[in-house]
Formats: C-alpha cells, sequence, structure tokens
C-alpha cells in the first residue's frame, strides 16, 4: 500500500487559500444581477425606446441600439458589411450574437440580453482573478469592491468594458505568476476590445528599468504584439475601410461628455477651451503626468509596486482624455483597490462616480428642447464632473505618499514587497535616479571669492 504524502496542515492551507474564491464569486454574480435589475425599466418597460425615458429611468445602455446603428439588424457582417466604431473584439462578439439572435422575436432585446450574459460572466471571472490578484497582497476579500461597487452595478451594462477588464487583470495574474509571453497575449486581447489597456505597458517598462528585467518585459510585449496582428491582421487585409473606422472616429472625435475639456469648452475658457486644440491638450498633459509617474518610479526610495503604477498611469489617462463616459470607472475599480485598499477614501470615489452616473443623464434631459424643468442644467453637471476627478486626484496623492512612504503602504506591512510584482518582487534595484541632497549641492557649489 502506498503512504499518501499530503498532510491536514497542508490540505488546510490549500482550503484557507480556497475559501475566497467560491462566496466572492457568487457576490460577483449577484453584482451582475443587481445590474441587470436596474436596468429593468428599459429591458422590461422599454424606456430605452423613447429618448427622454430612458434617462429619467437612469438605464440607458449602447448595447440595445447599437442593433440598429452597427447595422447588425439588417444582417450586414461587421467590419465586411458595415463599418463598426469598436476594436474586432466586440465587433466579433457583436457578429457572434447576432447569428445567434437572427431570426428570433425581438431580436434587439435578444441581443441585450446575451450581450449581459458574456458581460456578467467576465465581471465574475474579473472577481475571481481579483481574489488570486488580491490574495497574494494577503487581502483576498478586497476583491469584493470589484463585486459590488455601487458605480459598477449602475454602470455594468451600458458598453463592453467588462469584458476587457477580465482579460487585463487576467494579464496581471499571469505576470504575478512569471508566464510573460501569456501575460502579453491577454493584454494583446485586451487591447484589442478596448485600446485603453495599452497605457498599462508604462508601468511595465519602469519597473522594467528600474529593476533591469527587461527580458521579461520584451516577452510580454512580443506576446501583445503577436496577439494583436493575428486577432486584427484578418480585418486589416481584408475589411480595412471597416476595421479602420474606431481608429478614425477616436481620432476625428471631439471634448465629450464627462471630460475636463468638454467643461473648458462649454465655459469658453481661453487655450484650454479651443475645440481645435482638444488632441494636442489631452496628449500633452497625458504626456506630462505619465512624465511625472515616470520620474516618481525611478526616484522612489523603495520601488514603487506594479499595481500603484498602474493605478496612477491610468487614473492620468481617464483625466486628460478628451472622452470619459460613465462605464470607465470599471477599468479602474480593481486598480484602484489593488493600489491603495483603503475604504475611506475608495468610499468617497464611490460616491463621486455614482453622482456622476446621475448626473449626466438628468443633463442630457436638460438639453432636450422643452424638457429643461425636468433634468439639471450646466451647475449641477460640471459640478459631478468635478468631483469624480477631484476625487481620483485625491486616490492618487494618498498612492504618491504610499510610494515615497511605504510604511504607510497597507500592503507593504511586515516585509512584504510586491506580491503582484511577479519578477519585480524582491528585485534588486538597477537604475534609480538619485536626487541630490542639500549637503551635497552645497559642498559641491565654488565657494565666493
Amino acid at each position: 500500500m502506498t503512504r499518501s504524502t499530503s498532510t491536514p496542515g497542508a490540505a488546510g492551507s490549500v482550503a484557507r487559500a480556497a475559501l475566497p474564491f467560491v462566496p466572492l464569486g457568487l457576490l460577483a454574480a449577484l453584482g451582475a444581477i443587481l445590474a441587470y435589475a436596474w436596468k429593468a425599466p428599459c429591458r422590461f418597460g422599454g424606456a430605452w425606446n423613447d429618448g427622454t425615458q430612458q434617462f429619467l429611468n437612469f438605464c440607458y445602455t449602447d448595447i440595445y441600439p447599437l442593433w440598429w446603428n452597427e447595422k447588425l439588424d439588417q444582417g450586414l457582417t461587421p467590419y465586411f458589411g458595415h463599418p463598426v466604431e469598436y476594436p474586432v473584439g466586440i465587433g466579433s462578439l457583436m457578429w457572434v450574437i447576432q447569428k445567434l439572435v437572427t431570426g428570433t422575436s425581438d431580436p434587439g432585446v435578444r441581443f441585450f440580453d446575451l450581450t449581459v450574459i458574456v458581460m456578467a460572466a467576465s465581471l465574475v471571472a474579473g472577481v475571481v482573478v481579483m481574489v488570486a490578484l488580491a490574495g497574494l497582497q494577503r487581502r483576498p476579500w478586497d476583491a469584493a469592491w470589484y463585486a459590488l461597487a455601487p458605480a459598477l452595478i449602475l454602470t455594468a451594462y451600458i458598453n463592453w468594458d467588462l469584458m476587457c477588464g477580465a482579460l487585463s487583470l487576467g494579464a496581471f495574474l499571469a505576470w504575478s505568476r512569471r508566464a510573460h509571453f501569456t501575460a502579453g497575449a491577454l493584454l494583446g486581447l485586451a487591447i484589442a476590445t478596448k485600446f485603453y489597456p495599452i497605457v498599462l505597458f508604462g508601468p511595465l517598462l519602469l519597473l522594467a528599468l528600474r529593476t533591469r528585467k527587461l527580458p521579461a518585459l520584451l516577452s510580454a510585449v512580443g506576446g501583445t504584439v503577436i496577439t494583436w496582428v493575428v486577432v486584427n491582421l484578418p480585418f486589416m487585409l481584408f475589411a480595412f475601410d471597416g476595421w479602420k473606422r474606431f481608429y478614425v472616429f477616436s481620432s476625428e472625435r471631439g471634448a465629450d461628455w464627462g471630460s475636463l475639456w468638454f467643461f473648458f469648452q462649454n465655459r469658453q475658457w481661453p487655450f484650454l477651451g479651443d475645440a481645435g486644440r482638444v488632441d494636442m491638450l489631452g496628449i500633452v498633459s497625458f504626456g506630462l503626468l505619465c512624465l511625472a509617474v515616470a520620474v516618481l518610479a525611478l526616484i522612489a526610495p523603495t520601488r514603487p509596486r506594479l499595481m500603484q503604477l498602474c493605478f496612477l498611469v491610468l487614473a492620468a489617462f481617464m483625466v486628460t482624455n478628451k472622452v470619459w463616459s460613465p462605464q470607465y470607472v470599471l477599468w479602474l475599480v480593481p486598480f484602484a483597490v489593488l493600489a491603495r485598499p483603503n475604504w475611506k477614501p475608495l468610499a468617497l470615489w464611490q460616491v463621486a462616480e455614482c453622482w456622476y452616473f446621475f448626473a449626466i443623464w438628468l443633463y442630457l434631459v436638460h438639453v432636450q428642447p422643452g424638457n429643461e424643468t425636468l433634468g439639471i442644467g450646466d451647475g449641477g453637471y460640471f459640478a459631478a464632473v468635478w468631483a469624480r476627478a477631484i476625487t481620483i486626484a485625491i486616490l492618487a496623492a494618498f498612492v504618491v505618499r504610499d510610494i515615497l512612504r511605504p510604511e504607510h503602504d497597507v500592503i507593504r506591512q511586515g516585509g512584504v514587497d510586491d506580491p503582484v510584482g511577479g519578477v519585480f518582487d524582491g528585485a534588486e534595484d538597477r537604475f534609480v535616479l538619485r536626487m541630490p541632497s542639500r549637503t551635497a549641492v552645497r559642498e559641491a557649489a565654488p565657494e565666493a571669492s
């Protein structure tokens, strides 16, 4: 008889490690159900067929009207039969669901329902992956923020963002396990779904420079490039005009709802409110913030954690972007929690995001002729715009403080370094920009004659 080598202690450790996955997965499923219930006035009451009621009932979604706007109702294939204003990951999902619902009764509603199922599965998958990431930081229950964040429930099914979120989180789980090519491949799929994850290479590059772990970064970049090209190349070769629509639309788009640039233009600020400069202003301001993050990453006395830099770069991208839709909060929630899981500033930010969610729909009602009294005007709306920008800035300020003074970082207690960092965890600093001390400056200064 062969004696088992397992021990009760080892089995107990495995059980304790696995314990959060099921309840938090169930919490994510609950969040998905609550998000669907929030859409009830549109989905079951038909409010989305009324240009005012869908806003007054706060249940607007992009998914339902795009069944017609993207000509899916006519049987046209995305990109090949009709240009689509989304990357190929979303367009391909549209095509699959189009095939499944064509010929059914009320296909537009069925298109929404099946899309919601995919997004709900993406939320559950994203939360489970976040449990694994937060568990590395010895705080697996922090993933409950992603499962049941109030702003997530309000915005989950406005667009397809949850699918990209699951892929992005999966990429960092692979990175934490030093599967660098796989991490890059998942980021490639994420970028092919929503373009914003491309900015997450900035933190990887900064930490790779500081630790000289460039081979790991190059492996990830290779995985991203290969995956993105494989996914996009068929569309580029055989439906280029339809494929390029997303990129042309993004470049030609002006300042839109939610962005600070929209506020500046509405208030006709000189220079900042110039519509012809919005692309330049967005790129320059984002570049300056990225430069600040780079300097911080390379001069900090202790190497920043990967999730801290990811949060800062993604927050900079959102604040400086010319479009800031309500559902963009879904991009930031998991990274904010993994960067700094302190509930008070997170709760304050969630309040601001929820305030903005209600404000944007009431503002859209207000600007409809004849409905001015049903909504809110510029003052109330732009107060909400600035509230979420300021609360994100507050979160960023706390993260910067934690980087400069690691003793305040709740993750870096008890000698912990960067559990999610993979090859960066415990790595030696090889490239650091040292700021000269005042003493050194005085000693280097020439003596007065």
